[in-house]
Protein backbone atom coordinates (compact mmCIF):
# COMPACT_ATOMS: atom_id res chain seq x y z
CA UNK A 1 0.00 0.00 0.00
CA UNK A 2 2.51 2.54 0.76
CA UNK A 3 4.54 1.70 -2.88
CA UNK A 4 1.20 2.34 -4.43
CA UNK A 5 1.13 5.54 -2.37
CA UNK A 6 4.05 6.95 -3.29
CA UNK A 7 3.89 5.85 -6.49
CA UNK A 8 0.75 7.90 -6.73
CA UNK A 9 3.27 10.34 -5.56
CA UNK A 10 5.83 10.42 -7.98
CA UNK A 11 3.10 10.72 -10.75
CA UNK A 12 1.53 13.87 -9.59
CA UNK A 13 2.17 16.65 -12.21
CA UNK A 14 2.21 19.19 -8.97
CA UNK A 15 5.03 16.82 -7.14
CA UNK A 16 7.27 16.53 -9.98
CA UNK A 17 7.14 20.26 -10.86
CA UNK A 18 7.88 20.74 -7.34
CA UNK A 19 11.32 18.80 -7.68
CA UNK A 20 12.03 19.72 -10.24
CA UNK A 21 11.61 23.67 -9.52
CA UNK A 22 13.91 22.69 -6.09
CA UNK A 23 16.74 20.88 -7.94
CA UNK A 24 17.00 23.67 -10.23
CA UNK A 25 17.07 26.38 -7.50
CA UNK A 26 19.34 23.78 -5.82
CA UNK A 27 22.40 23.48 -8.34
CA UNK A 28 22.13 27.22 -9.33
CA UNK A 29 22.91 28.62 -5.77
CA UNK A 30 25.29 26.10 -5.37
CA UNK A 31 27.11 26.67 -8.39
CA UNK A 32 26.50 30.34 -7.89
CA UNK A 33 28.32 30.07 -4.70
CA UNK A 34 31.44 28.26 -6.18
CA UNK A 35 31.81 29.87 -9.15
CA UNK A 36 31.89 33.12 -7.47
CA UNK A 37 35.23 33.36 -6.69
CA UNK A 38 36.05 34.64 -10.08
CA UNK A 39 35.87 38.48 -10.34
CA UNK A 40 34.71 39.47 -14.36
CA UNK A 41 34.89 42.78 -16.37
CA UNK A 42 31.84 43.62 -17.66
CA UNK A 43 33.16 45.86 -20.22
CA UNK A 44 36.44 44.02 -21.22
CA UNK A 45 34.10 40.89 -21.63
CA UNK A 46 31.43 42.99 -24.11
CA UNK A 47 34.24 44.55 -25.82
CA UNK A 48 33.63 47.80 -24.95
CA UNK A 49 35.64 51.00 -23.71
CA UNK A 50 35.56 50.63 -19.87
CA UNK A 51 32.80 53.05 -18.10
CA UNK A 52 35.08 54.20 -15.44
CA UNK A 53 32.04 54.95 -13.03
CA UNK A 54 32.23 57.53 -9.86
CA UNK A 55 30.41 56.36 -6.82
CA UNK A 56 31.35 57.44 -2.99
CA UNK A 57 34.99 58.68 -4.09
CA UNK A 58 35.77 54.85 -5.63
CA UNK A 59 36.59 54.73 -9.26
CA UNK A 60 37.27 51.58 -12.12
CA UNK A 61 35.46 49.25 -14.35
CA UNK A 62 32.19 47.24 -14.19
CA UNK A 63 33.95 44.37 -12.00
CA UNK A 64 31.32 41.62 -10.71
CA UNK A 65 31.34 37.92 -9.22
CA UNK A 66 30.75 35.37 -11.85
CA UNK A 67 28.13 33.91 -9.20
CA UNK A 68 26.02 37.24 -10.34
CA UNK A 69 25.41 35.49 -14.03
CA UNK A 70 23.59 32.82 -11.73
CA UNK A 71 21.30 34.57 -9.05
CA UNK A 72 19.17 36.22 -11.19
CA UNK A 73 17.71 32.61 -12.38
CA UNK A 74 17.52 32.14 -8.51
CA UNK A 75 15.20 35.20 -8.15
CA UNK A 76 13.03 33.69 -11.11
CA UNK A 77 12.97 30.30 -9.30
CA UNK A 78 12.23 31.52 -6.07
CA UNK A 79 9.35 33.47 -7.11
CA UNK A 80 8.12 31.07 -9.08
CA UNK A 81 8.18 28.57 -6.30
CA UNK A 82 6.52 31.13 -4.27
CA UNK A 83 3.67 31.55 -6.74
CA UNK A 84 2.45 27.89 -6.86
CA UNK A 85 4.05 26.24 -3.09
CA UNK A 86 3.90 29.26 -1.40
CA UNK A 87 6.30 30.37 1.66
CA UNK A 88 6.85 26.97 3.00
CA UNK A 89 7.86 25.96 -0.81
CA UNK A 90 10.56 28.59 -0.39
CA UNK A 91 11.39 27.92 2.79
CA UNK A 92 11.89 24.14 1.91
CA UNK A 93 13.88 25.10 -0.97
CA UNK A 94 16.01 27.80 0.98
CA UNK A 95 17.17 25.55 3.84
CA UNK A 96 17.73 22.89 1.44
CA UNK A 97 20.01 25.14 -0.79
CA UNK A 98 22.10 26.45 2.54
CA UNK A 99 22.14 23.05 3.29
CA UNK A 100 23.09 21.98 0.34
CA UNK A 101 26.32 24.62 -0.32
CA UNK A 102 27.47 24.19 3.38
CA UNK A 103 27.95 20.77 2.22
CA UNK A 104 29.47 21.39 -0.82
CA UNK A 105 32.73 23.87 1.35
CA UNK A 106 32.78 21.48 3.26
CA UNK A 107 33.64 18.32 0.97
CA UNK A 108 35.43 21.36 -1.12
CA UNK A 109 37.81 21.99 2.24
CA UNK A 110 38.31 18.25 2.34
CA UNK A 111 39.71 17.61 -1.02
CA UNK A 112 41.85 20.48 -0.65
CA UNK A 113 43.66 19.04 2.23
CA UNK A 114 44.45 15.81 0.70
CA UNK A 115 47.80 15.23 -0.09
CA UNK A 116 47.73 15.54 -4.39
CA UNK A 117 49.86 13.38 -6.08
CA UNK A 118 53.31 14.80 -6.88
CA UNK A 119 52.94 14.43 -10.95
CA UNK A 120 49.95 15.97 -10.40
CA UNK A 121 50.96 18.88 -8.83
CA UNK A 122 52.39 20.38 -12.13
CA UNK A 123 50.60 18.67 -14.69
CA UNK A 124 49.11 22.13 -16.20
CA UNK A 125 52.22 23.40 -16.01
CA UNK A 126 52.13 24.21 -20.15
CA UNK A 127 48.56 25.88 -19.43
CA UNK A 128 50.77 28.32 -17.25
CA UNK A 129 49.28 26.75 -13.79
CA UNK A 130 53.21 25.55 -12.30
CA UNK A 131 51.01 24.47 -9.19
CA UNK A 132 48.16 22.84 -9.13
CA UNK A 133 47.74 21.86 -5.71
CA UNK A 134 47.69 25.91 -5.13
CA UNK A 135 45.27 26.68 -7.77
CA UNK A 136 42.72 24.21 -6.33
CA UNK A 137 42.92 25.26 -3.22
CA UNK A 138 43.00 29.33 -3.99
CA UNK A 139 39.72 28.28 -6.51
CA UNK A 140 37.60 26.05 -3.67
CA UNK A 141 39.31 27.26 -0.55
CA UNK A 142 37.31 30.45 -0.31
CA UNK A 143 37.67 32.37 3.00
CA UNK A 144 35.38 31.47 6.07
CA UNK A 145 33.78 35.22 5.80
CA UNK A 146 33.37 34.89 2.45
CA UNK A 147 31.24 32.12 2.87
CA UNK A 148 29.49 32.97 6.29
CA UNK A 149 28.31 36.25 4.40
CA UNK A 150 27.28 34.77 0.98
CA UNK A 151 25.16 32.00 3.38
CA UNK A 152 23.31 34.49 5.68
CA UNK A 153 22.86 37.09 3.38
CA UNK A 154 21.14 34.54 1.06
CA UNK A 155 18.93 33.19 3.86
CA UNK A 156 18.12 36.32 4.81
CA UNK A 157 17.37 37.66 1.26
CA UNK A 158 14.99 34.55 0.17
CA UNK A 159 13.28 35.21 4.31
CA UNK A 160 12.53 38.95 3.12
CA UNK A 161 11.60 38.28 -0.54
CA UNK A 162 8.73 35.68 0.52
CA UNK A 163 7.75 38.91 2.86
CA UNK A 164 7.71 41.36 0.30
CA UNK A 165 5.76 38.68 -2.62
CA UNK A 166 3.41 37.90 -0.41
CA UNK A 167 2.20 41.54 0.64
CA UNK A 168 2.08 42.56 -3.39
CA UNK A 169 0.12 39.68 -3.75
CA UNK A 170 -2.81 40.69 -1.00
CA UNK A 171 -2.93 43.78 -2.86
CA UNK A 172 -2.65 42.87 -6.43
CA UNK A 173 -4.26 39.05 -6.20
CA UNK A 174 -3.01 37.18 -9.30
CA UNK A 175 -3.03 40.47 -11.43
CA UNK A 176 0.73 41.90 -11.97
CA UNK A 177 3.00 38.92 -11.60
CA UNK A 178 6.01 41.31 -12.77
CA UNK A 179 5.15 43.43 -9.87
CA UNK A 180 5.18 41.16 -6.82
CA UNK A 181 8.24 39.56 -8.58
CA UNK A 182 10.08 42.64 -9.08
CA UNK A 183 8.96 44.59 -5.81
CA UNK A 184 10.26 41.52 -3.93
CA UNK A 185 13.65 41.27 -5.50
CA UNK A 186 14.22 44.47 -5.30
CA UNK A 187 13.86 44.77 -1.46
CA UNK A 188 15.41 41.58 -0.74
CA UNK A 189 18.56 41.94 -3.43
CA UNK A 190 19.11 45.54 -1.72
CA UNK A 191 19.91 43.92 1.98
CA UNK A 192 21.52 40.67 -0.09
CA UNK A 193 24.13 42.89 -1.78
CA UNK A 194 25.39 44.89 0.97
CA UNK A 195 24.81 42.42 3.95
CA UNK A 196 27.36 39.70 1.66
CA UNK A 197 29.90 42.57 1.34
CA UNK A 198 29.31 43.76 4.91
CA UNK A 199 30.06 40.14 6.57
CA UNK A 200 32.84 39.17 3.85
CA UNK A 201 34.79 42.29 3.35
CA UNK A 202 33.89 45.05 5.84
CA UNK A 203 34.01 42.30 9.29
CA UNK A 204 36.27 40.27 7.42
CA UNK A 205 40.07 40.47 7.48
CA UNK A 206 40.13 42.92 4.67
CA UNK A 207 38.57 45.40 5.97
CA UNK A 208 37.28 47.31 3.25
CA UNK A 209 36.28 51.24 4.14
CA UNK A 210 33.01 52.56 3.97
CA UNK A 211 33.35 54.42 0.30
CA UNK A 212 34.50 50.83 -1.16
CA UNK A 213 31.65 48.95 0.44
CA UNK A 214 28.89 51.53 -0.21
CA UNK A 215 30.34 51.74 -4.11
CA UNK A 216 30.83 48.14 -4.75
CA UNK A 217 27.25 47.01 -2.71
CA UNK A 218 25.85 50.06 -4.90
CA UNK A 219 26.92 48.33 -8.37
CA UNK A 220 25.73 44.97 -7.53
CA UNK A 221 22.51 45.74 -6.66
CA UNK A 222 22.15 47.89 -9.89
CA UNK A 223 23.46 44.90 -11.80
CA UNK A 224 21.01 42.54 -10.19
CA UNK A 225 17.94 45.08 -10.65
CA UNK A 226 18.50 45.21 -14.27
CA UNK A 227 19.05 41.50 -15.11
CA UNK A 228 15.71 41.04 -12.88
CA UNK A 229 14.07 43.44 -14.75
CA UNK A 230 15.19 41.45 -17.98
CA UNK A 231 14.39 38.45 -16.91
CA UNK A 232 10.53 39.48 -16.58
CA UNK A 233 9.56 37.53 -20.02
CA UNK A 234 11.38 34.77 -18.85
CA UNK A 235 8.81 34.83 -15.50
CA UNK A 236 5.62 34.90 -17.70
CA UNK A 237 7.72 32.16 -20.24
CA UNK A 238 7.90 29.69 -17.00
CA UNK A 239 4.62 30.70 -15.67
CA UNK A 240 2.80 29.83 -19.61
CA UNK A 241 4.68 26.61 -19.30
CA UNK A 242 3.95 25.62 -16.00
CA UNK A 243 0.39 26.12 -16.81
CA UNK A 244 0.61 23.78 -19.74
CA UNK A 245 1.97 21.28 -17.72
CA UNK A 246 -0.35 21.05 -14.57
CA UNK A 247 -3.56 22.33 -16.61
CA UNK A 248 -5.22 25.68 -15.95
CA UNK A 249 -7.71 24.28 -13.06
CA UNK A 250 -4.79 22.62 -11.45
CA UNK A 251 -2.43 25.43 -11.63
CA UNK A 252 -5.10 27.65 -10.51
CA UNK A 253 -5.59 25.78 -7.48
CA UNK A 254 -1.99 25.93 -6.64
CA UNK A 255 -1.64 29.46 -7.05
CA UNK A 256 -4.87 30.38 -4.46
CA UNK A 257 -3.35 27.71 -1.91
CA UNK A 258 0.21 29.34 -2.02
CA UNK A 259 -1.60 32.96 -1.57
CA UNK A 260 -3.81 31.37 0.82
Amino acid sequence: MSAAVGQRLLDDRATRLFIALAGFFCVNAVLAEFIGVKIFALEDTLGIAPLQWNLFGQAGSLSFTAGTLLWPIVFIMTDTVNEYFGKRGVRFVSWLAAGLIVYGFAFAYVAIHLAPASWWVGIAGDQGVPDYQAAFAAVFGQGLWTICGSLVAFLVGQVIDVHVYHRIRRRTGNRHAWLRATGSTAVSQLVDSFVVLYIAFVLGPQQWPTSLFLAVGTVNYAYKMAAAIALIPLLYLARAGIHRYLGRARADALREHAAA
